[in-house]
């Protein structure tokens, strides 16, 4: 194989440690010794705390990844926030609030003078005050436009080459950035279908905010662009200084030596293509009705047109009496249910359906995984193929990716406090990534007052954070933002019609697709040895969305198009933010639901003071056409589509405020990304009888009852359900109970039995037996529940539904979410589980066995085909096949960790988006950004 040579060619380790000695590492422009500005009001005291791990600074010059690579260094508050994250799963039993701190940083507004690190003055406008204990940016402005500068050249500081790389993402444009590895091929191929734009688009969008939405949205785009001008200011000064991350070396952006090269100028249309990616993650709802439409025609071919409907309801759980859900005071908000009698549904004929073609004219590295190393000077081998594994998984954007695990709140009302005011503990659950995808940083300025964390690149306000006396945070909530039309094809000169057609009637007119392409080509660098290559993707755009399926209905060609309402309102949202940060805005919890009101993807945002509790489920509902049933496609014709809608912005009515789940003041609230209220129907599965929102829900409310809650008392809580395994806590008693039936004679068995059961009494958890043990005090039980779960639910369903309906449910509901699973959105080791799974309907399936009630399923269980005795041997049978797989088999280890390494395969791995790794930590299933609050006083 023919090794090229790099542009690094002559540089080596020891220049680059000397250059880091001489400017990397001195302190960046603007430093001085000046004093820190006042800190704004602050009415919290010591009672807010936070947390983001690994660390604020996530930026790396080359020689500091040269260093760490090489040395085991850690730049400076890269990960000074791991520690205290991590001792949190040991150190919760006996946490206190004075213990608080060990775990969580103060999040007053402010620096102590004898905190303050370093002081830096981009403008004369702007100051950026850092502290010594972790680094956070505290940025204050005497002029609106100052203060936007300063995030955006702290966002510059803390987070310029992953916000690169994030807007190459969300451009579709991953492999020319980052190179051609078959994961970084397969993330782009995922999401650029979803968010295809034009740059004009783009631009149109910007427009769309400043010219129709008064005077905040002027003041929006005005802070976007002076955010863009701070941000691009430390661009230029750390291109020109040379203390610029050195991934853009790695990836051959530019030369180690001459300085060669360019870091592209940022627009503000990058801000909207960046918020399409966040979106994406972590703010959509709906989609998948063609799946549905193909999982219900198999459960009709198994059983019957109405039997066959009624399985699928049981499973689709729309409305799940059972179910966790977040207001719990009777209240019902109607949305996304089963109408009483369907209308303009559009199922496809059996067999018909084809998933549209994408991706076009492979070339080298596109046609097969190959590498092209190129030649690196020798003491650049530790970083040689750090992307060629991709810089992020594959399927982060795929179906599977539709189901993310985002994000908790747990929140008790002051009437059960030990003070009387109101105690949260939230935070958004983002996955693990070295760096975040989080930012911390303080905002103060003329209309902005608030500390807390923002996604980087569109950091002009902080999303998730604390005000002058209340804080606000947020969970998915994934209700039905999105819907499948079904177009019929046409051709233009009226000729027969096929279903590769580039035509669609459009209310009676034949009107031709519009075809966008992104055309990508990449070479090897250092960073990424795939071969160059090449190749065209390709997608189909109509009045209705874009092509995702080609399939007949009666056998006439249609086209499935999907269409999401945020889809060309990308930044829509950021009127909500820029509301939630403005201290004359936000007074009361009546004023905060009036600023979610804003936001229009998919979240619970939930809010404290010192006086109340407040829960609003936002999100750009559309009003659907009366019998339009969310759940399928329907016809793309006028009588079926949104209310007043026009696919010109793509506008149309949404649902008033008032129809959104919202409260003030229950008793307490919880999420956990479960069902919102009774009759608000999810977008999709899993929101059933077992949901991991239970694991919150139990503990809370026992908290309630007893009374007096304290900011310890609600972490504890929290910090209990991260480390317990749901299945466990929650199914394992009918498990158990089914077996218990009957005596178990094989030895063996009975073994397997008691440990599973000594594992339930200690509270089915996986955490270590001691800080830095990484053993489980029941490491048998926890392996042979791995790998009994898959088994016991093949074997309980598979026989009864038939292949064909088991492959299409479990295809929208994966049957496990265990920690050491390959999920989420860092893929393995990634922290968050137990969310989407078969879980509910085991529980209802065994208790139906047991002849005890289950709301909301059917009389007849699959397990042993109803049947005891034979739901006992199923579960006997496959239990025994569990015991049998070894930890290597359960276990197989990866890069991180050797093959049967129980502790390592469920640990938290930050996942490297840069040169920069971090050690793992103990599994937790909690908020990646998380806050302690507890306002004592008001303005």
């Amino acid at each position: 194989m023919r090794l090229r040579s790099a542009r690094l060619r002559t540089l080596t380790t020891s220049a680059a440690l000397a250059l880091g000695a001489s400017l990397l590492l001195a302190p960046g422009p603007g430093a001085a010794a000046a004093e820190p500005p006042p800190a704004a009001p602050d009415f919290c005291g010591d009672f807010c705390a936070d947390i983001l791990p690994p660390g604020a600074n996530g930026n790396a010059t080359l020689a500091e990844i040269l260093s760490h690579r090489v040395l085991g260094t850690q730049p400076a508050h890269a990960d000074d926030q791991l520690g205290p994250y991590d001792a949190l799963a040991d150190g919760y039993p006996s946490l206190t609030d004075d213990k608080l701190g060990a775990f969580f940083g103060d999040s007053s507004f402010g620096v102590e003078p004898d905190q303050v690190a370093s002081v830096t003055k981009p403008r004369d406008d702007v100051t950026i005050t850092r502290d010594k204990k972790y680094g956070v940016p505290h940025i204050q402005g005497s002029t609106r436009y100052g203060t936007e500068f300063g995030a955006g050249y702290a966002a510059g500081q803390d987070r310029l080459w992953l916000i690169d790389l994030f807007r190459h993402i969300g451009r579709g444009q991953l492999t020319p950035f980052a190179g051609g590895a078959p994961s970084n091929q397969g993330l782009e191929q995922q999401f650029w279908p979803q968010a295809p734009y034009t740059e004009q688009d783009l631009e149109r969008q910007v427009e769309y905010i400043r010219n129709s939405q008064g005077e905040r949205g002027r003041q929006a785009m005005a802070d976007a662009q002076a955010y863009i001008d701070g941000l691009n200011a430390y661009r230029t000064q750390s291109k020109n200084g040379r203390y610029f991350p050195g991934e853009y070396v790695l990836t051959g952006k530019i030369d180690a030596i001459t300085n060669v090269g360019e870091i592209e100028p940022f627009k503000v249309t990058d801000m909207i293509a960046l918020a399409s990616v966040v979106g994406g993650l972590f703010g959509n709802g709906g989609g998948g009705e063609v799946e549905s439409a193909l999982s219900l025609l198999a459960a009709q071919n198994k059983y019957g047109v109405e039997k066959g409907s009624r399985i699928w309801e049981d499973f689709r759980a729309r409305n799940d009496p059972e179910t966790v859900q977040t207001l719990h005071d009777g209240s019902r908000f109607p949305y996304a249910g089963k109408p009483d009698k369907a209308r303009g549904t559009a199922l496809p004929d059996p067999g018909s359906v084809q998933r549209e073609q994408l991706v076009f004219d492979r070339e080298g590295g596109a046609r097969s995984p190959a590498k092209d190393p190129v030649r690196a000077p020798k003491k650049l081998k530790p970083l040689q193929g750090m992307y060629d594994d991709g810089v992020l998984p594959a399927d982060l954007f795929g179906r599977a990716g539709q189901h993310k695990g985002m994000s908790n709140a747990l929140l008790v009302s002051g009437k059960h406090t030990a003070s009387g005011h109101p105690v949260a503990v939230f935070g958004p659950q983002t996955g693990y990534f070295a760096p975040q995808l989080l930012m911390q940083q303080e905002l103060q300025g003329p209309g902005i007052s608030a500390r807390g964390v923002s996604f980087a690149g569109v950091g002009m306000y902080v999303q998730l954070g604390r005000g002058q006396d209340y804080a606000w945070s947020a969970t998915s909530a994934t209700q039905d933002i999105t819907d499948t039309y079904a177009v019929e094809l046409c051709e233009p000169g009226g000729g027969s019609p096929t279903r590769q057609s580039a035509h669609y009637r459009y209310r009676g007119t034949c009107t031709p697709m519009e075809k966008l392409e992104r055309k990508n080509a990449w070479k090897p660098t250092v960073a990424d040895s795939t071969a160059a290559g090449s190749y065209r993707m390709q997608v189909f755009r109509t009045h209705y969305g874009v092509v995702t399926h080609r399939a007949t209905i009666d056998g006439k060609p249609v086209a499935y198009v999907s269409l999401r309402s945020t889809y060309r309102h990308e930044a829509d949202s950021i009127i909500g933010f820029q509301m939630l940060n403005d201290p004359g805005y936000v007074t009361d919890a009546a004023s905060f639901k009036k600023a979610a009101q804003n936001i229009s993807y998919a979240f619970n945002w939930f809010y404290a003071d010192s006086r109340d509790t407040a829960y609003y489920n936002s999100g750009a509902n559309p009003e659907r056409a009366d019998g339009v049933d969310p759940n399928f496609p329907v016809h793309a014709q006028q009588a079926y589509e949104w209310r007043d809608f026009d696919p010109r912005d793509n506008t149309s009515a949404r649902t008033p405020p008032a129809a959104h789940p919202q409260s003030v003041n229950q008793d307490y609230y919880v999420s956990w990304n479960n069902k919102q209220a009774t009759d608000y129907t999810s977008g999709g599965f899993g929101m059933g009888a077992v949901h991991r929102g239970d694991l919150l829900d139990d503990r809370v409310k026992a908290l309630v009852k007893d009374g007096g809650v304290t900011r310890a008392s609600l972490t504890r809580a929290m910090a209990e359900a991260a480390v317990t395994d749901l299945r466990g806590e929650q199914v394992l008693p009918e498990l158990l109970e089914v077996i218990a039936a009957k005596a178990v004679d094989d030895p063996d068995l009975a073994r397997a039995v008691q440990q599973l059961e000594a594992w339930r009494k200690a509270g089915a958890q996986r955490k270590e037996t001691a800080r830095g043990s990484h053993a489980y005090a029941h490491p048998d039980a926890v392996r042979t529940m791995d790998a009994w779960w898959p088994r016991l639910v093949e074997a309980a369903f598979r026989p009864g539904l038939g292949k064909d309906l088991y492959d299409a449910l479990t295809a929208q509901l994966g049957i496990d979410e265990a920690p050491s699973a390959g999920h989420g959105p860092t893929g393995a080791h990634a922290g968050s589980a137990f969310q989407y799974g078969w879980w509910g309907y085991v529980d209802k399936d065994l208790r139906t066995v047991l002849g005890r009630p289950a709301e909301g399923w059917s009389r007849t269980a699959h397990c042993g085909d109803g049947t005891l005795d034979a739901c006992r041997e199923t579960l006997l049978t496959t239990l025994k096949q569990a015991i049998a797989v070894p930890a290597s088999e359960v276990y197989p280890g990866d890069a991180a960790c050797k093959a049967g390494d129980q502790w390592c395969a469920d640990a938290v791995i930050h996942r490297p988006l840069g040169g920069i790794t971090h050690r793992a930590i103990q599994w937790q299933n909690r908020p990646t950004y998380q806050q302690v609050v507890e306002f004592p006083r008001h303005r």
